[in-house]
């Protein structure tokens, strides 16, 4: 497997580096790949924009960067605007429609998770992270479904375990029938 390379984006407050750390997490504890994870939020934390890289590979991964992503994720329309110059041509574009509205004539393959509108209907709007993780991957593959929960639970504390797994399974639901090739 060639290193793939990710990078989620949105606005400080919406779990975007949780993401990306329970996903690298279950990648190198769950599957035994090798992750390098690196974050960046702007200095109001919460509402200031915010995004977080993810190297995943079946190799040691020799450096934390790359310019180039295959993979970018975006949950807000600011974040992407910054962002999108490093999605590589024609690589995987995922965006909550909700918060992306405008994807400035990409070429990438784009998929459009309701993310945030899902998490609103089971009572919690701060649970789209969770949506999209588990869309993400359902539709890669990169890792299963319990390997989610599971390292959520062991980061994340107690109280938000049911809903966060609810939403997990709701954002498997909106990938069912979707595959996104990355390997």
């Amino acid at each position: 497997m060639k290193p793939i390379n990710i990078r989620i984006c949105g606005f400080g407050g919406q779990g975007i580096v949780l993401s990306a750390i329970i996903l690298g997490t279950a990648a190198v504890t769950k599957r035994g790949l090798y992750a390098v994870q690196t974050q960046s939020y702007g200095s109001e934390a919460r509402g200031g924009q915010c995004q977080a890289e993810l190297i995943v590979s079946d190799s040691p991964i020799n450096s934390p960067a790359t310019q180039n992503k295959d993979i970018l994720v975006a949950m807000f329309q600011s974040a992407l605007d910054a962002y999108l110059p490093s999605l590589k041509p024609n690589g995987i574009l995922i965006v909550d429609p909700a918060m992306v509205t405008d994807l400035h004539n990409t070429t990438a393959r784009v998929y459009s998770v309701p993310a945030t509108e899902t998490a609103v209907k089971l009572g919690n709007r701060i649970c789209a992270n969770m949506v999209m993780l588990g869309y993400f991957q359902e539709a890669t593959g990169l890792i299963t479904r319990d390997d989610v929960v599971e390292t959520m639970k062991e980061l994340v504390p107690e109280r938000f375990h049911e809903l966060n797994e609810r939403a997990i399974d709701a954002g498997v639901e909106l990938a069912k029938g979707t595959q996104i090739d990355i390997f």
